[in-house]
This record gives C-alpha cells, sequence and structure tokens, in this order.
C-alpha cells in the first residue's frame, strides 16, 4: 500500500510562492493543501493559480492543520524568521527560499529551533541539483582539478528600474542587494565546489540603481583555507544580463559553468566521458534569471522538494540541509562587512 502524500502548506503569496506550488504539484508523494499570505487579495490572486482546500491570512490556522506536513516559507527574505519558527514549533518540517534568513544569527535561530524539534529544515538552493553542478562536484571529489588556483564566481545581470518596489534593494527584508538577492545561487555553487572562504575584502555600490537602500554592484576579493584565491562579480545593472558563469581554475584542468551548462571542461588527462560532457547540448531545464526574475524554471524547486520528500520517506539526510544552507549566509554577511569597513573580514 502506498504512503499517504505529504501534505504541504505555504507561507507567502509573492512570485516564487508560484514555482513551489507548481514543484509540489509535479513532486511524487506530495499535495498542496493550504496557502497563508498577508492579505485576502494576495491570497485570492494566489488561488485563482493554484486552487487550495485552505486559505486563510491567519498562519496560525494554516499551521494548526493536521494534514499538513511540510511548510514552504516564501515571504521576504527578512520576513523569514517568524513564520519559519511557527511552523517549526508547529511540528513542521519547513522548506524556506534562498537565502535561509539575512544575517547568520538569524540562520542559527532557525538551524536551532529545527533540531530541538526534531524536524528537516531544507533551504532553497536548487542550482546544486542541476546536472552540470553535479558533473564538476564530482570532479572535484574525484581529485581531477589538483590544487586549486582560482575559483570565482560572475553574475552579471539585468533588472530594470521598475523591478525595486516593495521589499526589494532594502536592508530589513530584502537583506541588501544583488549580492544577497540574485547572486547567492552563484555564491553558493562556488563555495559548495571551493569551500568557504576564509578571507574576503569586498566593494559596493549602487551604479545605475541609485534609489535603493542596498547595493546594485559588488566585487569581492577571495582568500580560500586551501590556498586558492579568487573573485566575486555581481550586479544587477548591466544590459543585458548574461549567464551566470562559475570559473574553477586547478593544476589538472579547469572548467567554466554557465548557468547549468559546461561551457568549458579542459583536463591534463582525458578520462571516458569527457568528450560527452564537451559536446552536450545546451540544457535550459533550469531556465536563467539573468535578464528577468521569473524566466526560471520549477524543476530545481522539484528537484529539491522531491529531495525533501523522499528524505523524510527513507529517513535519510536531506542533500542540503541548514547548515550547508548558512554557509552562503555567512559569505555574503562577510562580503557587506568588508565592504562597510573598508578592509578584509575573516569569516
Amino acid at each position: 500500500m502506498a504512503a499517504a502524500p505529504l501534505g504541504f502548506g505555504i507561507i507567502g503569496t509573492g512570485m516564487i510562492a508560484g514555482f513551489h506550488a507548481q514543484a509540489i504539484a509535479a513532486a511524487q508523494g506530495a499535495k498542496l493543501i493550504g496557502i497563508a499570505g498577508r492579505s485576502e487579495k494576495n491570497v485570492a490572486a494566489f488561488t485563482a493559480k493554484h486552487p487550495v482546500a485552505f486559505a486563510t491570512t491567519d498562519v496560525a490556522a494554516l499551521l494548526a492543520r493536521s494534514d499538513i506536513q511540510v511548510v514552504c516559507i516564501t515571504t521576504p527574505s527578512g520576513a523569514h524568521l517568524a513564520p519559519a519558527l511557527a511552523a517549526i514549533r508547529a511540528g513542521k518540517h519547513v522548506i524556506i527560499e534562498k537565502p535561509l534568513e539575512v544575517t547568520t544569527a538569524r540562520v542559527d535561530e532557525i538551524i536551532q529551533a529545527a533540531a530541538v524539534a526534531g524536524v528537516r529544515l531544507a533551504p532553497i538552493f536548487q542550482a546544486r541539483f542541476g546536472v552540470g553542478a553535479q558533473t564538476v562536484k564530482a570532479a572535484l571529489e574525484a581529485g581531477r582539478f589538483g590544487r586549486l588556483v582560482l575559483a570565482s564566481a560572475y553574475v552579471k545581470w539585468h533588472r530594470p528600474t521598475t523591478y525595486y518596489t516593495g521589499w526589494k534593494g532594502t536592508l530589513a527584508l530584502d537583506g541588501g542587494g544583488a549580492v544577497i538577492n540574485q547572486a547567492i545561487h552563484g555564491l553558493d555553487l562556488l563555495q559548495w565546489f571551493a569551500g568557504l572562504p576564509s578571507e574576503v575584502f569586498a566593494w559596493t555600490t549602487r551604479r545605475v540603481h541609485t534609489a535603493i537602500e542596498a547595493e546594485d554592484t559588488a566585487c569581492a576579493a577571495l582568500r580560500f583555507p586551501s590556498g586558492a584565491l579568487g573573485t566575486i562579480e555581481a550586479t544587477t545593472a548591466v544590459w543585458p544580463g548574461w549567464s551566470r558563469r562559475i570559473e574553477l581554475g586547478g593544476e589538472h584542468g579547469s572548467i567554466c559553468l554557465e548557468d547549468d551548462h559546461i561551457a568549458r571542461w579542459d583536463f591534463a588527462r582525458a578520462e571516458p566521458g569527457d568528450a560527452a560532457i564537451r559536446h552536450a547540448k545546451l540544457d535550459n531545464t533550469l531556465g536563467s534569471g539573468a535578464s528577468a526574475p521569473n524566466a526560471i524554471s520549477f524543476a530545481g524547486h522539484l528537484r529539491q522538494i522531491q529531495d525533501l520528500i523522499d528524505a523524510v520517506r527513507e529517513n535519510r539526510p536531506l542533500a542540503i540541509d541548514g547548515q550547508e544552507g548558512r554557509k552562503a549566509v555567512a559569505l555574503v554577511n562577510a562580503i557587506y562587512a568588508s565592504a562597510q569597513a573598508g578592509a578584509p573580514v575573516k569569516l
């Protein structure tokens, strides 16, 4: 007899909530039960596209439902803490849209609460589930690069001025600008591949979107514990917006990952499968947010939500847990702290 599907609830009705709803609908062993939003208007707009059995503006009412076992938090980044803690204390497994929160102190509150409650905590970093990203990670774990020399991330994206309305670009609810919102997937991939940098020296500025509180452009120099060096470039101010790029250079090989497509795959010692990797067709499964935030697909969210469902069913660890999700926030916070201080910051 097949196990009953896990019931899902969503807190937050913004654009990204729709991607969660689509992923839940496509997942095996999941059913979307309810939605909670700040206003009846927002809830009605959501349910017009994603019909649910229960819709409310009362988060407590959603969390009181015994047929909901998993809650997705899709509120603005700086408003993740309160609903996440409420869901965890209600005994729900929690999936939180990136970033987990805007400071490591808040992230630690969520991680500790989940550990005490014995529930799963999954931060959304769907880029790790891409075939290209997985291929690069496997090569790193196999030692094909030798000693890493340079490890860098470039997120040169475009957002129109009209994008920055409401909470976007605010320090309180977005936590910052181009680094924490748009570049964070690139930062997460970079540290997943090369390790969390041990030291950061960064600059931030507003070049085009001068009316927002946070940065629209940032550069950072990195030093890794291994001795490798690297850079991060992040912006929402360049036209037309290029694919996110991760470059890894090692003594025995180098790669370039553009979004999830492996654009360069060069190793001193050839192995079976290298030619197929180099000539693989461009895979747009995950989409790209380079020019528009809604140009991604829900495929990455589906893979991560499916991982949580399977982890619960199989009683195994998540592919990405709270401690993993904390690392990108720690790197973001270090970049901002360095830019503010005008000095290197150690992680």
